[in-house]
């Protein structure tokens, strides 16, 4: 037969393993904990170079489409057809297909990096923390200071393959923070990784 533990004993246990996170929490209460670090400053510096060559040489694609490639004009027949009638050879080129793609290169190489988290600390007192992440492609860095309240973990990090999702209140994205660049497990699920509802 299945052993039911009894309520009793599931209680006490819930309560001492409260109790030590609350402990933990307690102790990196007094001063500024790093939680998380994961630096790919090289890497995102890289896509952005990248996409910042996408961007240009779409955009001198365009250029070249709308004032290089005109149509032939029409052979002279004498007659003038008059005004208001536009040159039945053919349509101007369009510059809109080549831009498209160069523009949503320059976005994705914009918003990626702003997503990826490279350090999380633990402001003192326990009811903030900072996000580091690159600034928009790969250039600089950008700080954001929100309350603890407002940062909810999405899975589990033991759950996550790659990256545990982190969703923050009014923000419509969420932001990723690798596994292997978690340095204090047991204050990271009680705080950053616990799952508020919002």
């Amino acid at each position: 037969s299945r052993y039911v533990k009894p309520d009793w004993l599931r209680l006490l246990f819930r309560r001492s393993r409260l109790a030590g996170a609350r402990r933990v929490a307690a102790a990196a209460a007094a001063r500024d904990v790093v939680l998380y670090e994961h630096d790919r400053s090289r890497f995102f510096r890289l896509v952005g170079l990248f996409c910042a060559g996408q961007g240009l040489f779409w955009a001198y694609l365009a250029h070249f489409a709308f004032t290089a490639l005109r149509p032939a004009p029409a052979p002279d027949t004498g007659t003038d057809p008059g005004p208001g009638h536009d040159d039945p050879s053919g349509a101007v080129p369009s510059a809109f297909p080549p831009v498209s793609p160069g523009s949503l290169t320059v976005a994705a190489g914009c918003v990626l990096p702003l997503r990826s988290v490279q350090r999380v600390t633990l402001l003192r007192g326990g009811a903030a923390v900072v996000l580091h992440t690159p600034g928009p492609l790969g250039l600089g860095r950008r700080s954001l200071t929100v309350p603890l309240r407002d940062v909810s973990g999405r899975a589990h990090r033991s759950q996550a393959a790659a990256a545990v999702p982190v969703k923050l209140r009014g923000r419509p994205f969420f932001f990723l923070l690798d596994t292997g660049g978690i340095r204090e497990p047991r204050l990271f699920d009680v705080t950053v990784g616990a799952f508020r509802g919002f």
